[in-house]
């Protein structure tokens, strides 16, 4: 189906930085330090217990020559590699023990990641949503730099330029919510033609310090490889911008959608999915696939950690679709959905 380029242009127009800050589309609920203290503190509040899960271990050689249909690997949490037509493609790639700043302190890996950098195939772009720890962790953006140097392409949302950039990293792609990007063979090296980047809304927040808040963007992206139609959701609440985002691009042939980290709802509902909506955005954005993220990796949020797969198939019998229609892999499963774009 053709994009509508004036309706994606208008909306890109509509203004969604003020004094420096960005703002979600919809007004949502701010939560400060006392807010974060009060759940932290939260009399009889326990922490979940972590949980390593089963890993399968891909085959390296094997994803060196993927097959022509889409294939996709989990590596956890909200890291992917997905490759079609000879691109391969990583999303939010955390490798590392910790989600954190510090060594020591703060969200731990309780399984491993699937692949190293070493193990991987030639990366030609990776999908960048937001700053946040979980989301872009240095250690895996320096490893990837180090091996693949400027054959590989970051994809980042507006303000996240001068980060990459401090650490020699130049080969960027840098859009606003609603903007695209061609994505040229001689930039990719690879023989693909017909690619297109969209840097696509969503309703979260940024910041990797108690001072920089707001100051870069966190989006969703859709690629455009072929006819194929690939949204990576990010890190996001419900809002109504999926309607948007449907409207303009359904249907989409594979989504990643996260479902986890949603608990306590006062303090997460703004920023963060529960199973049931992460459904209502799948039909919302006309996805023929979806697959689901962001949990089963690290301890974030109060809701036991294997609770957000569980739910989702509750909510997927309830709405009378099919499990597969909504897929929960496994760390480390090697995986083609069976729809092709066209």
């Amino acid at each position: 189906m053709p994009i509508d380029r004036e309706r994606l242009a208008a909306l890109a127009a509509k203004p969604h930085l003020h004094h420096g800050k960005y703002r979600n589309l919809d007004p949502v609920p701010r939560h400060g330090l006392g807010d974060f203290l009060r759940w932290q503190l939260a009399p009889g509040r326990r922490l979940p217990k972590g949980k390593r899960y089963a890993l399968l271990h891909p085959d390296a050689q094997a994803l060196m020559h993927p097959p022509a249909t889409p294939q996709l690997v989990w590596l956890g949490h909200a890291s992917f590699l997905f490759q079609y037509r000879g691109l391969n493609v990583l999303t939010d790639p955390v490798l590392s023990d910790r989600a954190s700043p510090f060594r020591l302190v703060g969200p731990k890996r309780y399984t491993p990641p699937a692949l190293t950098v070493a193990e991987m195939p030639p990366i030609h772009l990776v999908l960048i949503s937001h700053n946040h720890y979980d989301h872009l962790d240095e250690p895996t953006v320096r490893r990837l730099h180090r091996r693949f140097g400027d054959k590989l392409c970051f994809c980042i949302p507006m303000g996240l330029r001068r980060w990459f950039e401090k650490r020699g990293i130049h080969n960027l792609v840098e859009l606003d919510w609603w903007q695209s990007a061609p994505l040229f063979r001689d930039k990719l090296g690879v023989e693909a033609g017909g690619n297109e980047a969209f840097c696509l809304p969503a309703q979260h927040f940024s910041g990797r310090t108690p001072t920089d808040t707001n100051t870069s963007l966190w989006c969703s992206w859709l690629l455009e490889i072929d006819g194929f139609r690939f949204y990576f959701g990010g890190d996001t609440g419900y809002g109504k911008v999926f309607h948007d985002i449907g409207e303009l691009f359904a249907p989409i042939d594979l989504a990643l959608l996260p479902i986890g980290a949603y608990d306590p709802r006062w303090f997460m509902a703004p920023v963060h999915v529960t199973p049931e909506e992460a459904v209502k955005i799948h039909r919302e954005i006309g996805a023929r696939q979806s697959v689901a993220m962001h949990w089963g990796t690290f301890v974030l949020t109060d809701e036991p950690m294997d609770e957000p797969p569980r739910r989702l198939r509750m909510e997927l019998e309830k709405q009378g679709l099919r499990e597969s229609e909504f897929r929960v892999m496994q760390h480390g499963e090697v995986w083609s959905p069976p729809f092709i774009g066209g």
